[in-house]
C-alpha cells in the first residue's frame, strides 16, 4: 500500500473501532459490564470511569455486580448510575451494587435495532467524508506526480472504503442479530 494512503486508512480503522466501543455499550439484554464504560463516577475530585473504583462482576447473566473497594463509594457509584442513560436501577446493600437487566420488550429491541443501524450509517459517513479529504489531497498532488499515479490512489482508496464499508455493514448485522435473539 501506498504510503500517502496510511493515514487514511488509519483513520478509517479508528472509526470503525470506535463503531465497536458504541456497540459494546448497547445492552442486548444480557449483563456485559461494557454497558457501563461511559459512566463516570466523582473520586476525590476528578471523574473516573466506574471499573476504577471498584470491581464489576457479571455473577448471573442478568446481574452486574459492582463492589466499590471503599464503602463510601457506594452512593457516587449509584449516583452516577442514575445519571447516566443506561436506563437501569441499581439496587445495593450497603456494601455490593447491583444492576438486574430485565428482559427487553420486542417494542425496546426494534429501537435498539434501529439505534444500531443509526450508528453504522454514521460510521459508513466518517469512513466517506475520510474519503473525499483524501481524494482532495490527491487532487493538489498531480502537480507533483503523474495524474495515473493519482487514479491509482484513488482506486486503492475506493477499494479501502468499500471493505470497511462491508466491515460496518457486517458489524450491523451481527449486532442486530444480537439484539434480535430473545
Amino acid at each position: 500500500m501506498d504510503a500517502r494512503l496510511t493515514p487514511y486508512v488509519e483513520k478509517m480503522g479508528k472509526t470503525l473501532v470506535s463503531l465497536s466501543e458504541d456497540f459494546k455499550t448497547i445492552r442486548a439484554g444480557r449483563a456485559n459490564p461494557a454497558v457501563l464504560n461511559k459512566v463516570r463516577v466523582e473520586y476525590y475530585g476528578s471523574q473516573v470511569p466506574i471499573s476504577q473504583v471498584g470491581n464489576i462482576t457479571v455473577p448471573e447473566a442478568r446481574i452486574l455486580q459492582i463492589a466499590p473497594w471503599e464503602p463510601n463509594m457506594v452512593k457516587a457509584v449509584i449516583k452516577a448510575i442514575n445519571m447516566s442513560d443506561i436506563g437501569i436501577n441499581p439496587s445495593t446493600d450497603g456494601k455490593v451494587i447491583r444492576l438486574v437487566f430485565p428482559e427487553l420488550t420486542e417494542e425496546r429491541r426494534k429501537d435498539l435495532s434501529k439505534d444500531v443501524r443509526k450508528k453504522g450509517e454514521e460510521a459508513k459517513v466518517a469512513i466517506r467524508n475520510i474519503r473525499r479529504d483524501a481524494d482532495k489531497q490527491f487532487k493538489k498532488l498531480k502537480d507533483e506526480i503523474s495524474e495515473d499515479v493519482v487514479a491509482d490512489l484513488q482506486d486503492d482508496l475506493q477499494k479501502e472504503t468499500d471493505k470497511k464499508i462491508k466491515e460496518i455493514d457486517k458489524a450491523v448485522e451481527e449486532k442486530t442479530k444480537e439484539i434480535l435473539t430473545v
